[in-house]
């Protein structure tokens, strides 16, 4: 397969769940993370507290070949995929209008945020409700944006705080967005998301998955824990 599997535009994500196995060997994990960093793939390593998995990867690049190799040199590392999540970059319906730098950051951004020093993480899926009783989707459009706009000021009132990137899996994964945090501080994390639950748009039609949560690392020293 000589030619990249790519999207129109934007960039692929891929988020890896794993647990190290009897096999584990640190210096080919660091390898596996260097050898994908050559290829151009942005990578955070991430060491995660609680059963669930214990590192995570995220991954962005514009060809899911190169994350399909990360993927496959992390568990010949002997890394166990527990769980995983794949999505893409997107710009959504709401954004029209803005301006193209920031429509530009939100297609091909940069992992991890630079402007601060922001070692929590959290990650987490989520989908809008299609219940009898509260369908997003048969909402009028004008009526979604506004909602969203609500959604998007509460979001704006951590900044310097929390840096968030949502990306697009419907069709993808089982989910319909991605949803990854950078912060400050661990209780940062929980202030945001707590606080843009009452929001309308969350209150009512969000459904969430599973939650991840760690602190960022430098692949060195991830490796150095098993």
């Amino acid at each position: 397969m000589s030619e990249p599997i790519s999207p129109t535009v934007g960039r692929g994500v891929l988020h890896l769940f794993c647990k190290p196995t009897a096999l584990i060997d640190g210096e080919g994990v660091v390898a596996a993370v260097k050898t994908a960093e050559a290829a151009g793939v942005q990578v955070v390593s991430v060491s995660v507290l609680g059963h669930k998995c214990d590192v995570a990867f995220m991954a962005m690049h514009d060809d899911w070949r190169e994350l399909r190799k990360l993927q496959t040199d992390l568990q010949r590392a002997g890394l166990d995929v527990v769980d995983s999540y794949v999505s893409l970059t997107e710009v959504s319906d709401y954004a029209a209008g803005m301006p193209k730098e920031m429509l530009d950051a939100r297609l091909y951004p940069s992992i991890p945020p630079t402007a601060h020093h922001m070692p929590a993480w959290c990650f987490y899926p989520m989908s809008k409700k299609r219940a009898a009783d509260a369908n997003w989707f048969t909402l009028p459009f004008d009526e979604r944006k506004e909602l969203m706009h609500e959604h998007g000021v509460s979001g704006r009132k951590f900044a310097g705080r929390i840096v968030q990137y949502v990306t697009a899996s419907t069709g993808l994964d089982d989910y319909e967005w991605g949803v990854t945090l950078f912060g400050v501080h661990p209780d940062d994390l929980k202030d945001c998301v707590y606080t843009m639950r009452f929001d309308h748009a969350s209150a009512v039609y969000a459904d969430f998955g599973p939650f991840y949560t760690g602190m960022v690392v430098p692949i060195e020293d991830l490796a150095a824990q098993f």
